[in-house]
């Protein structure tokens, strides 16, 4: 039943394993030039971080990448799935948004959030312009069967947006060993199977999703608690760089919503909250929360590390499940 889901033919067995074995030979080669972490200040239990290597996603990042270009299109199959231009951007752009991230990772000092604010704003609107260009036949926002056409220079701007706090929500969740990759994981599944329910013509961005998540498998046996790396900014930025393209292939932007709901709530909130204090001078908004939403449930709840990650993955995988269905 599993396969009848996946737009994958066992003759694809490469797809899977060849990320995989990418990822975990460039770990094995690369993981001692890493820069190490110094510890997180403001976050719970963020010391305990300190020494451990980071920026990891500069690798699994280059991997995805590196097999991306590798296997589309298939010369195994009789099915020739090739990459075109637009694709072609994407890559780049991922790989832009790693290096910003990594180059924070490794700088002594770190970048000022208004410094990070603008080159992400910078890339997502990249990313928008792209995908509008590409995609003049999807600039729409569908709910509940209807669809409503939007003028592609609007489209553009809500979709900059949309990129930009997505890109925003998944580095904030990057705070706990496991937690980021996994989550982000359930969204890319979700976006994968709903595809096939939308009966989604370009493939491209199926095998690049499941090329995607085989690559993440070897850095998350690393980063699984107690971790010996972490992604950092280099992963945590382009993994919802990625997640973003993902769902606006779909052409129903509105997806982001249901399938990404947790990544954004915990990581959107601490965003709201700052903002509300910050510039309208509310300064008891959210107080009895604290952001990332994780942080809140480990330091106010009591819930270990493994509770959190496996807590927050089964609700999303609940709420990915009632939203594939009523795609149905």
């Amino acid at each position: 039943m599993l396969f009848n889901l996946l737009p994958i033919k066992i003759s694809y067995l490469g797809i899977v394993l060849l990320p995989v074995i990418v990822c975990a030979v460039l770990l094995a080669l690369f993981k001692n030039k890493l820069p190490k972490d110094q510890g997180r200040d403001f976050a719970f239990n963020g010391k305990l971080s300190a020494g451990k290597m980071r920026g990891a996603g500069i690798i699994f990042v280059c991997a995805f990448i590196i097999v991306s270009l590798l296997v589309l299109p298939l010369p195994f199959s009789g099915l020739a799935i090739s990459m075109n231009l637009e694709y072609y951007f994407y890559l780049v752009l991922i790989f832009l948004g790693m290096l910003s991230g990594y180059l924070d990772d490794a700088a002594e000092k770190p970048w000022g959030e208004y410094k990070k604010g603008i080159i992400d704003l910078a890339i997502s609107g990249l990313t928008a312009a792209n995908f509008v260009y590409f995609n003049p036949d999807i600039l729409s926002i569908s709910l509940f069967g209807m669809s409503l056409s939007i003028h592609p220079v609007v489209f553009g701007v809500l979709a900059a947006v949309l990129v930009w706090l997505l890109i925003n929500a998944t580095n904030c969740s990057d705070g706990i060993d496991g937690f980021c990759g996994s989550l982000t994981i359930v969204s890319l599944i979700s976006v994968l199977i709903a595809n096939k329910f939308l009966a989604i013509e370009d493939e491209r961005i199926s095998y690049l999703i499941i090329i995607m998540i085989c690559t993440l498998i070897p850095y998350l046996w690393k980063n699984a608690e107690p971790s010996t790396m972490m992604m950092g900014d280099a992963g945590s930025r382009a993994l919802g760089l990625f997640l973003c393209i993902c769902i606006l292939k779909t052409g129903n932007v509105l997806l982001t919503i249901p399938f990404c709901f947790m990544l954004c709530l915990d990581g959107l909130l601490g965003i709201v909250k700052v903002s509300l204090i910050r510039f309208l001078k509310i300064k008891n908004a959210f107080k009895n929360i604290r952001t990332p939403l994780h942080d809140h449930f480990r330091k106010n709840k009591g819930w270990s590390n493994t509770q959190v990650i496996f807590r927050f993955c089964m609700i999303q995988a609940l709420i990915s499940a009632v939203t594939v269905i009523a795609l149905k």
